[in-house]
């Protein structure tokens, strides 16, 4: 997969909840290659050797047309805080894109996200449309399902559930799953979110037999396979390079 290092120059860098922030970059040569479930590596300060590391953060829409990239990003420390700071019209480095994204299969796709895992649902969805795709998203209160309107053009349904039931169903979405697997005629599952929440709906899906993709979210040093932090294993004994050869895998191939 081809992959350029290059300055972008940021259109907007702007709060969308608490704590949470969307980052749009204007980069042509990277929106000409992306494809949904890839990522980027930013690095946050262009001066200095703190953070060494850069940080890899999902793709969340590709705009070819404009040439624009966006990434939905919390910032949780250091390196997010200093990117939070960078501003409309400044430049920020960018090594992309990587990593395999989602093959695009099924007729009538099911997208199950939760927490940050939703980012690299956004661009998914406009990808799959106009198949009738459907998305079942949770978050621990009503006020973090400001993700609602990210998907509203172009999934078909939303279903929501919150920890406290203060929208949707009350519980999380492995709870409701079995239902919507049961009733809705779905031939694809994809999802991103923590670990623990992906196996527990690659088995519903398994159990269904239903297709599932699953991304996985890991801290990714270098992005590119050199340094091997990013690596798990697979169920047939071998190892995988989360950054290299996903973030994007056949459940099967991760999870069994």
């Amino acid at each position: 997969m081809p992959k350029r290092l290059l300055h972008g120059k940021i259109v907007a860098n702007e709060y969308v909840a608490t704590g949470i922030k969307r980052l749009i970059i204007e980069a042509k040569e990277l929106a000409e290659l992306a494809v949904p479930g890839q990522f980027l590596h930013l690095r946050c300060r262009e001066i200095g050797a703190d953070p060494l590391l850069r940080r890899p953060i999902s793709i969340s829409d590709i705009d070819r047309a404009v040439g624009r990239l966006t990434l939905l990003y919390k910032i949780v420390g250091k390196g997010t805080a200093l990117l939070a700071q960078l501003e409309a019209d400044e430049w920020v480095d960018c090594m992309g894109p990587l990593g395999n994204g989602f093959a695009l299969r099924g007729e009538k796709p099911l997208l199950v996200g939760g927490g940050m895992g939703l980012a690299p649902l956004v661009a998914l969805a406009k990808a799959l449309c106009p198949r009738p795709t459907e998305i079942l998203l949770g978050g621990r209160g009503k006020e973090e399902l400001f993700w609602t309107e990210a998907f509203a053009s172009s999934c078909q349904n939303a279903h929501l559930t919150t920890d406290d039931g203060s929208a949707g169903l009350k519980g999380t979405v492995v709870d409701l799953l079995p239902q919507l697997l049961a009733a809705g005629g779905y031939d694809s599952v994809y999802t991103c979110g923590p670990r623990p929440m992906m196996e527990k709906i690659a088995a519903l899906a398994k159990e269904y037999g239903i297709d599932c993709q699953v991304s996985l979210e890991e801290y990714m040093a270098c992005g590119v396979g050199a340094c091997l932090a990013c690596s798990c294993a697979k169920t047939n004994g071998g190892r995988a390079k989360i950054c290299l050869d996903g973030p994007v895998f056949d459940a099967e191939e991760v999870f069994g």
